[in-house]
């Protein structure tokens, strides 16, 4: 004979005047013992309350189908209990005050599996019950039969007739009007928990929620929507605050670690209560090893579903699963797949290749959906189904909705918990892995706009980029390494483009150690990685460190690639500005005219990059007193950059830029004014007001005003770039204490000594340590002081 999952299976049991059979359900009802008794006269008593137990009695002769009638519907059957239940400040008083409330209702708490809903009711549960003057009533609502044997054991314990129930059983009179009926007449009041209740249909096809003016319902539940829930109090449980999840390590594990160390663990399992238990509980019990939380940390990295579920003790994956991060989110997946929804697994295995930071709603649409090979995958996920897979997840709080401010507008995102994430990865198949990792590296890239856009073309990325750094560790080949190394070197681009260098440094060395293991060291994509990591460090003032790595992707490329391959001249014309920053000036001025000179033969004279190589020269022309060269030259590439890119080009404000910067190396301030005033409104039209290349335009105006004796206008626009460089490159990069003491040079010029010095003293360890004592600008600001 076949059965449904969750219908109830017989258990033969011995006793002493024949055989009988008690119907046990399969599923999480935590039944231990089966109480068989008879009344004076013989007769048998099917549901006898006794001493705060319901109790199991079988008839004789013919069987009566009890099911799994748990040992008490007076206590919480619930697998683990906290030591302390953190947070919960607002809900819980409201909850306990409207358990004690006699008008009743229906109170559900929804949430992510493992959020601690049953812990909430079950610290509810025993406040109401403890208070006196009201009953508690349990039920394991997780199954359809662990509902109705549960619901039918209240019965009992509210005074239902051995006769009643049998009926009931029998189907000979409805079951959930015979529990109502004797719960609208209890002679106490009551609080009926209803733990578990992911299936609502279950609660309201049967009839078995109600309200009653005796008794207050409270629902634990992962179904956030359900037409069942339309007349209830709606309670959205989400994790814990870092302090209180800290807290409950701490509860556990005590001597494991310092309030720093728990909430570090705390804050890498995301505050989820259950993961915090599971970790706390490891923690509290190692025998052979003793590690600290830190220890902990470390290890989460590895496998973190792995080491989590550790913590939960043998045999509980079997007992129950929902005490297990690996197995809790599977109740989920399983019951849509169950209702037909089997692509939500998939749509979750998606996100889980993404971290768990806001994911845009547009990375998902059902066009960039369909311009992947996700319909490959088992299940399939097409565009058609992608907002059917969203609805569900949400239905199951494994997904929720939220809001972010993306550069002023406001995104519709959908946010997954990290140890979901960690854990439904983890469960993915191997080949399944490949196509996953690369259909996610091309929805991210869709997002990522084209390198070179201007200031206000540009859309921002900074929120992709935990979504890539999560992505390169998901990398299950060097096929799918190809586009994730791809959209990692884009995104670095776009963010040094952005002016967010140690964003842009962070992501490329990433990125470039995730090419070189599945692709080599000397594959082009690790270089042209490592090739963005070196430009990073120049604008950080990393200026040895910067040169260091771009000498070695110099070599690399001109051994694999070649000397006149654009990525090797790429290489040959960006190494010149650590060399420039470490006085090598004949070196940096000889790669620039080697970058120019092959160019202008590969690609022509006029190429938008050979102009560029010849743009950047104009500077070192000033650098070295090349007077003649640069009245020659300066004028002449300018004008050949309009022409042939547009007087609002990179190329060609970075020309105007530098041609400003030598009439003020060379004393013509008043010429120098108008180029460098133009080369400042072309700097923010390109990269925006902020941005390093803009601040440096605006200091060369400040220097220049000076030079010319406006003082105040000077002194206001050193101020901005002062402020505007501590935000963009940090407090002690070499640009801004140079700058710093300019301003203060120019304060003291303006009559404002007492400002001046106090500048000058915040900016002197600060040079000594960073420049150098003996450095230039070390030595003027030590003169200011004096």
């Amino acid at each position: 004979m076949n059965r449904s999952e969750g219908e109830a299976v017989p258990v033969v049991q011995g006793r002493a005047s024949g055989q009988g059979r008690v119907y046990q359900a399969q599923g999480d009802q935590y039944v231990t013992e089966h109480h068989h008794h008879y009344s004076a006269d013989g007769t048998p008593s099917l549901f006898t309350p006794s001493a705060g137990r319901t109790v199991v009695q079988v008839s004789r002769g013919a069987f009566v189908p009890a099911q799994a009638v748990p040992n008490s519907v007076r206590t919480p059957l619930v697998g683990r209990t906290p030591l302390v239940l953190r947070d919960r400040r607002e809900i819980m008083p409201r909850l306990v005050a409207a358990a004690r409330d006699e008008t009743g209702g229906v109170h559900v708490l929804h949430g992510l599996g493992g959020c601690g809903k049953t812990a909430l009711a079950q610290a509810v549960f025993n406040e109401v019950a403890r208070g006196g003057g009201r009953i508690g009533l349990w039920v394991n609502a997780s199954e359809r039969s662990t509902l109705r044997a549960g619901m039918l054991a209240v019965a009992a314990d509210r005074g239902a007739e051995s006769g009643e129930l049998v009926a009931a059983h029998e189907g000979q009179r409805a079951s959930a009007d015979l529990v109502w009926n004797y719960l609208h007449s209890s002679p106490e009041p009551w609080l009926l928990v209803l733990d578990n209740a992911d299936d609502p249909t279950a609660l309201g096809e049967g009839g078995w929620l109600r309200q009653s003016p005796r008794g207050t319902v409270i629902v634990t539940t992962r179904q956030a929507s359900s037409l069942v829930w339309q007349e209830a109090h709606l309670h959205p449980l989400g994790v814990l605050p870092l302090e209180d999840a800290a807290l409950v390590l701490r509860d556990l594990a005590p001597e494991a670690g310092s309030d720093e160390d728990a909430e570090t663990v705390a804050r890498r399992l995301d505050c989820l209560p259950l993961a915090l238990t599971l970790a706390g509980s490891f923690l509290s019990r190692q025998l052979l090893e003793s590690w600290s939380m830190s220890d902990y940390r470390r290890h989460l990295d590895d496998n973190p579903t792995e080491l989590l579920d550790q913590g939960a003790g043998p045999g509980k994956s079997e007992q129950n699963a929902r005490q297990l991060v690996g197995q809790t989110w599977e109740i989920s997946l399983t019951a849509l797949a169950d209702d037909g929804l089997t692509e939500c697994v998939s749509l979750l295995r998606l996100l889980s290749c993404w971290s768990s930071d806001p994911v845009p709603l547009s990375l998902i649409r059902p066009d960039a959906v369909n311009a992947t090979e996700l319909s490959a995958l088992q299940p399939p996920l097409t565009g058609v189904r992608v907002e059917t897979a969203l609805r569900g997840l949400l239905d199951h709080s494994l997904v929720s909705l939220v809001t972010l401010d993306v550069g002023g507008e406001v995104v519709r995102c959908v946010k997954t918990h990290g140890v979901v994430l960690d854990s439904v990865a983890a469960a993915i198949p191997e080949d399944q892995r490949p196509l996953l990792v690369t259909a996610a590296a091309e929805l991210l890239h869709r997002a990522t706009p084209e390198r070179g856009a201007r200031a206000q073309d540009a859309r921002p990325v900074e929120h992709l980029v935990p979504h890539a750094t999560n992505l390169l560790g998901r990398v299950a080949d060097a096929d799918s390494a190809g586009p994730v190394v791809a959209l990692g070197t884009r995104l670095a681009a776009c963010l040094f483009g952005g002016g967010d260098f140690q964003a842009a440094l962070f992501l490329a060395q990433a990125t470039a150690e995730a090419a070189a293991r599945w692709l080599g060291a000397d594959d082009p994509a690790t270089l042209q990685a490592q090739h963005h990591a070196a430009v990073a460090l120049f604008r950080l003032g990393r200026f040895e460190e910067s040169e260091a790595l771009h000498r070695r992707v110099l070599d690399a490329r001109q051994r694999v690639l070649g000397p006149e391959c654009p990525e090797t001249l790429e290489s040959l014309q960006d190494i010149h500005e650590p060399l420039s920053q470490l006085q090598r000036h004949e070196e940096c001025i000889a790669t620039l005219l080697e970058t120019a000179a092959i160019r202008s033969r590969v690609l022509g004279e006029h190429h938008r990059d050979t102009l560029h190589a010849r743009a950047l020269l104009i500077e070192y022309l000033a650098v070295t007193d090349a007077v003649d060269e640069f009245d020659r030259v300066g004028p002449e590439i300018i004008a050949a950059c309009e022409e042939h890119l547009g007087r609002d080009s990179f190329t060609t404000v970075t020309a105007r830029h530098n041609y400003a910067y030598g009439l003020h190396r060379f004393g013509r301030a008043a010429q120098a004014e108008g180029e460098a005033r133009r080369a400042l409104a072309g700097r923010e039209l390109v990269h925006g007001p902020d941005h390093a290349l803009a601040l440096s335009a605006a200091v060369l105006l400040s220097w220049i005003l000076g030079d010319l004796g406006r003082v105040e206008e000077s002194v206001s626009l050193g101020r901005r770039v002062v402020s505007g460089q501590e935000r963009a490159l940090g407090r002690e990069h070499p640009y801004l204490l140079t700058n710093r003491t300019g301003l203060a040079e120019s304060l003291a010029a303006a009559g404002e000594l007492g400002e001046a010095q106090a500048l000058a003293r915040e900016n002197l360890p600060l040079c000594e340590r960073v420049l150098g004592p003996e450095d230039p600008v070390t030595i003027r600001t030590r003169v200011l002081l004096g």
